[in-house]
C-alpha cells in the first residue's frame, strides 16, 4: 500500500501539471539557445580540394567540391559534405535584393528556417554572375540523429540577381573552420542562365 503521503503529494504534482499544461498554448515557438563553438572544429575545406562544374535544370551554374554528396531541389542543389554544406536556388526576381530589402524579408526567412541565428553583417555584394548582397551569419546545426548533438555553424548567404532571376547561395560550416577561401570562389563562379 502506498502511504497517504506521497499519494497526496502525487495528485497535487499531477494537478498542477495539468493546469500548467492547460496554460501552454497550442503553438508554441520556442527559442533555441545557441550552443558554444568547439574549440577544434571539424570541417575545414582543404585548400588542395579539388571543385567540379556543375550545371542544374534551373539555368544555374557553379564549381562544387569534388566528392560531396548532392541532393536534387526543385529549384536548385544541395551538397553536403559531414557539417559543411553548400545550397543554390533560383526563383524568378524583378530587381536584384539590397541591404535595406533583404534585411526586411531575409532576416525574417533566417529566423524562421534556422536555428538560433545570429546575423553578423549584411553588405552589398558585386560577383562575375551578378549583383545583390551577402549575409554573414552564425546559427546551430540540425541535431545529429544518432548523438542528437549539435555544432554551432558559420554561414553566408549570398542573393546573387542576372537576367530577371535570383540566386540563394548558402554556404555553411562548423564555426571557426577556415572556408572563406573557398567560399569566394564557389560564389563567384556562380552564373545564371
Amino acid at each position: 500500500m502506498i502511504p497517504s503521503r506521497l499519494t497526496r503529494r502525487s495528485a497535487v504534482l499531477l494537478a498542477l501539471g495539468l493546469t500548467f499544461a492547460a496554460l501552454q498554448p497550442a503553438y508554441s515557438v520556442r527559442a533555441e539557445m545557441a550552443v558554444p563553438t568547439e574549440s577544434n572544429p571539424p570541417g575545414d575545406i582543404p585548400d588542395s580540394q579539388v571543385f567540379i562544374g556543375y550545371s542544374g535544370p534551373s539555368g544555374i551554374a557553379m564549381k562544387v567540391p569534388e566528392g560531396w554528396s548532392r541532393k536534387d531541389l526543385a529549384d536548385g542543389a544541395r551538397f553536403f559534405d559531414k557539417y559543411n554544406s553548400v545550397e543554390l536556388t533560383v526563383s524568378p526576381a524583378a530587381a536584384a535584393p539590397t541591404v535595406s530589402t533583404a534585411r526586411d524579408v531575409q532576416l525574417a526567412e533566417l529566423a524562421r528556417s534556422g536555428r538560433a541565428v545570429d546575423v553578423v553583417s549584411i553588405k552589398p555584394a558585386r560577383l562575375p554572375g551578378g549583383t545583390g548582397v551577402v549575409i554573414a551569419f552564425t546559427e546551430n546545426s540540425d541535431p545529429n540523429p544518432v548523438t542528437n548533438k549539435q555544432i554551432r555553424l558559420e554561414a553566408v548567404r549570398y542573393l546573387i540577381f542576372s537576367k530577371g532571376k535570383l540566386v540563394a547561395l548558402d554556404m555553411k560550416a562548423p564555426a571557426g573552420a577556415d572556408n572563406v577561401d573557398q567560399w569566394r570562389l564557389m560564389a563567384s563562379s556562380v552564373r545564371i542562365k
